[in-house]
């Protein structure tokens, strides 16, 4: 099913091209420049998923809309596609940038062009049995259990960090290719482990379908999320710079925040905890 749906989106998105752009030398009928943005079919909500009529919505839409409307001269046409590929067709020019929740790297940042500006946060969590009071930060993690995890990625690099920085105090971290979120969450429900460390929004992903008796036990971080631009895009990201901090300075960005999160995630970790009770309805 994720393959014909994918495969549905792309023609959905194809045509969806083809029928808002005016022209063929890159503006539209009345003068907008035309911007090509590509979006990932690798849908994460509520960041970016699609409808029931296969068109994209979310946080990260909201956000664009918002930058369209103060940036006049421009016209943002969106293409759905696989993320990789999406990385490639911005690094060769075929898309003037791409949006998902990109972190920075510096793999990345030696082939793409990252604002200064982020556009929002993606929150990491420990996820543990509703009963489990003693487990809210990395630190209460040391002698304890953690769900298995990829050798590599960003939330295994938060806790290689951790380790580095806290040579007396380590977290054992059990290494798999290829872990299945599902399957570890399952191994905490049933008291395997004493916890997981997982994205909120994936681990909510994960729990509309599983529905087990788990809870967002403490927020460990909010990592900074960007869109990434061609290089030769300058103009157009120091543009996103600027409209992106009048959208958070006038709570644009916060409120849609809260619309998709419920959560201000603009806000510092010590407040996003102490509001930590909505993550667990």
């Amino acid at each position: 099913m994720k393959g014909l749906k994918i495969t549905f989106l792309l023609i959905i998105s194809v045509l969806f091209v083809a029928g808002c752009s005016s022209s063929s030398n890159g503006t539209t009928e009345d003068g907008k420049k035309i911007i090509t943005v590509a979006i990932s079919d690798e849908v994460n909500p509520p960041f970016l998923y699609a409808d029931d009529d296969n068109k994209p919505i979310g946080y990260d839409m909201d956000y664009l809309k918002e930058v369209e409307k103060k940036l006049e001269d421009y016209h943002f046409e969106y293409v759905w596609g696989e993320e990789e590929a999406n990385l490639v067709g911005v690094d060769t020019g075929k898309y003037d940038f791409a949006i998902n929740w990109f972190f920075k790297n510096p793999e990345r940042e030696e082939k793409f062009l990252y604002p200064e500006q982020e556009f929002g946060y993606s929150l990491t969590s420990l996820v543990t049995q509703p009963d489990r009071d003693d487990i809210k930060t990395l630190e209460d993690m040391v002698g304890k259990k953690l769900a298995p995890m990829s050798p590599s990625g960003g939330l295994r690099t938060i806790l290689n960090s951790y380790n580095k920085n806290n040579p007396d105090e380590q977290i054992e971290i059990e290494s798999i290719e290829f872990p299945s979120n599902a399957d570890n969450l399952q191994r905490v429900n049933d008291g395997k482990d004493d916890a997981m460390f997982i994205n909120v929004t994936t681990f909510n992903a994960v729990q509309e379908e599983l529905d087990l008796n788990l809870k967002v036990a403490g927020i460990v971080s909010k990592e900074p999320v960007y869109a990434v631009f061609n290089k030769e895009q300058t103009e157009l990201a120091k543009e996103f710079d600027e409209v992106t901090k009048e959208l958070i300075e006038d709570g644009t960005l916060p409120d849609l925040a809260e619309k998709w999160f419920k959560i201000n995630f603009f806000e510092n970790l010590d407040y996003i905890n102490e509001e930590n009770y909505k993550f667990n309805p």
